[in-house]
This record gives C-alpha cells, structure tokens and sequence, in this order.
C-alpha cells in the first residue's frame, strides 16, 4: 500500500468517525433540535473538508465515493478501500458514542422512517419506498454538489461551505421523515450499536440511486458544458 493511499485511508476513517460521532450524538442528545443535528453534520464536514480536503477528497461517505467513482474520477480500488474503512469509522464512531453516553437508550441518533409524524392536521408515515425516493433525491443534491463544486476542477477557497451547507439543507426538511443519512455509514453505525436493523437497506439503496444519478448527470451532460466554456 502506498503512503498516499495510508494517508488518504487514515482521512477517511477520521472524518468518518467524527461525523458520526458528532452528527449522530447531536441527534442523540437532541439540545439544539433539528438546526443543531444539521449544523453538527455541516460543520463536520465543512471542517473536514479543509483539514483533509487535499488528503482523500474528503467524502466521508460511502456514497460519495460511489458516485465520484461512477464520474471516472478514483479508480476502483481505491474507491472500495474509501468504501470499507468509511464503514468502519461509522461503526466505532456509534460504538465510541455509545460507551461514552453508557448505553443505546439515546437510539444514538439512529436514522429512521417517520412513523405517525404529525405535521399540522396531518399525520405521516414515511414508507420504505418512500424513504429510499427521498435519501435519493437528497443524495443527488449533495453529490451534485460535490462534482459541480469540486471534482469538476474548478475548485474554490468556498467548496467546503458549499458541501456542508448542502448536508445542512438536506437534514433541515429530510430529517424528520428519514433522518436525511444521504450516508450509509451514517446509518450503519447506530443501527449495530442498537442492535436495530430495521429498514437499513433504505439507507444503503436510497443514497446509491441518488450518487448514480448526479454521477451520471455530471459525467454525461454536466462535465462536458464546463470543458466546452
């Protein structure tokens, strides 16, 4: 393995690790609502974007790395060994936050469907295909983002804020119906730290057809009208 791949893998597993410890314990805790489950994801990766930005890329999210790969933009392997030890850092960030708040009882801001969410005089129940549709949609707003922002080579001082602005955003009207994972390391986590399984593949499908799409979006219309100006 080479010192760049090492390095880049070290990245990775950090900044996974801290976004599900503070994204995931934010939502845990519960102290600052909605705004403050969106901020802590933002700003975690708004923070991680410029400390490791020119490491790995900072992607911190298997389904980033997906769709970057669909781009042409990080070969296979490497893209798999993001994929595994963004995995990993999801699941010792859940189980570091669980030991440090003594236990699951939290749910340590497991990602789940709404069920009976009452929003004025109505009540929702988000369905499992309805989640997938909507982590999808989410995903594409964060992975288009991220090529038109950043992979796209036109890379500014400000493509970290717009990243995390656009997770914010995604968490601000999708977390109360889905938790807004758009990750499934995000999702992973928590759901072997509780033990809670249910509807995990929503998270792992949604968030893929998402990055397939804005990839696809990106590398067959988008990428050619930026070399063309």
């Amino acid at each position: 393995m080479s010192r760049s791949l090492l390095s880049a893998l070290v990245a990775e597993l950090i900044g996974t690790f801290a976004l599900i410890l503070i994204g995931a314990g934010a939502g845990a805790l519960g102290l600052g609502g909605l705004v403050g489950v969106a901020l802590a994801h933002g700003l975690v990766v708004v923070a991680f974007a410029y400390a490791y930005g020119h490491v790995s890329g900072t992607h911190l999210n298997p389904a980033v790395t997906f769709g970057v790969w669909l781009a042409g933009s990080i070969p296979a392997g490497r893209a798999l060994a993001y994929m595994a030890v963004q995995l990993a850092g999801g699941v010792t960030g859940a189980l570091a936050l669980c030991w440090v708040l003594g236990g699951n009882e939290t749910g340590l801001g497991a990602t789940r469907l709404a069920q009976g969410l009452v929003v004025g005089t109505t009540t929702v129940t988000v369905t499992p295909a309805a989640g997938v549709v909507l982590e999808a949609i989410l995903t594409f707003f964060l992975l288009n983002t991220i090529m038109n922002a950043g992979v796209s080579g036109k890379a500014t001082p400000l493509d970290g804020l717009a990243v995390g602005f656009t997770l914010v955003f995604a968490i601000l009207m999708g977390g109360p119906l889905t938790g807004a994972s758009l990750n499934p390391a995000r999702s992973l986590g928590p759901a072997v730290a509780t033990g809670d399984f249910n509807d995990l593949w929503v998270y792992f499908v949604g968030p893929a057809l998402g990055a397939a799409a804005a990839a696809l979006l990106y590398r067959g219309l988008l990428a050619e009208e930026k070399v063309k100006r």
